[in-house]
């Protein structure tokens, strides 16, 4: 175990902000890439179950139908993406987009409750995940590294008002 910590250190695991840097770049990808999809009528379709059982999203077909919702979803995606991006050199951006990411993986972890058939029976039900509730899962993750940013930036953000440098 002495080996492999001393190899980590030496590759530079402990560099200052490695972490930080590693976890915006990693949700600007995300982002980006999750936008991306909502361009397109297969995710539109993909995502039907999804909206519809989303105690904080399910208004969105209603108020702008199945392709709308999917762009609006988008459009907020990148927004958030972008501002995590620009948080790299303003801190105050990057306060906006890990709010924005935070929302956004809060509403959709929450559909987990209410997803129909989301347990699988066959294998007692609950904990044994659908692939549709095993997909939402990851935005616990993502959640949570959104608030990572979000109080690192808000760290950086109050040290850099008491130094005067705001």
């Amino acid at each position: 175990m002495n080996f492999i910590t001393s190899t980590l250190i030496k590759l530079g695991i402990l560099k200052d902000d490695l972490d930080y840097h590693f976890i915006r770049a990693s949700m600007v990808i995300i982002f980006l890439f999750f936008g991306y999809q909502k361009w397109f009528n297969y995710e539109a379709q993909a995502l039907i179950p999804y909206i519809s059982h989303g105690p904080l999203i399910f208004w969105m077909y209603p108020v702008f139908g199945i392709r709308g919702a999917t762009w609006f979803l988008g459009v907020a995606e990148w927004t958030f993406g972008l501002l995590l991006l620009l948080g790299f050199w303003n801190k105050q951006l990057g306060i906006l987009g890990a709010i924005g990411s935070c929302f956004s993986f809060i509403a959709t972890f929450t559909i987990l409750p209410f997803f129909p058939n989301g347990w699988e029976p066959s294998a007692g039900g609950f904990p044994a995940m659908t692939e549709h509730v095993a997909f939402l899962m990851k935005d616990l993750v993502l959640l949570a590294a959104s608030f990572y940013l979000l109080k690192q930036d808000l760290l950086r953000a109050a040290s850099a008002c008491m130094s005067g440098n705001h």
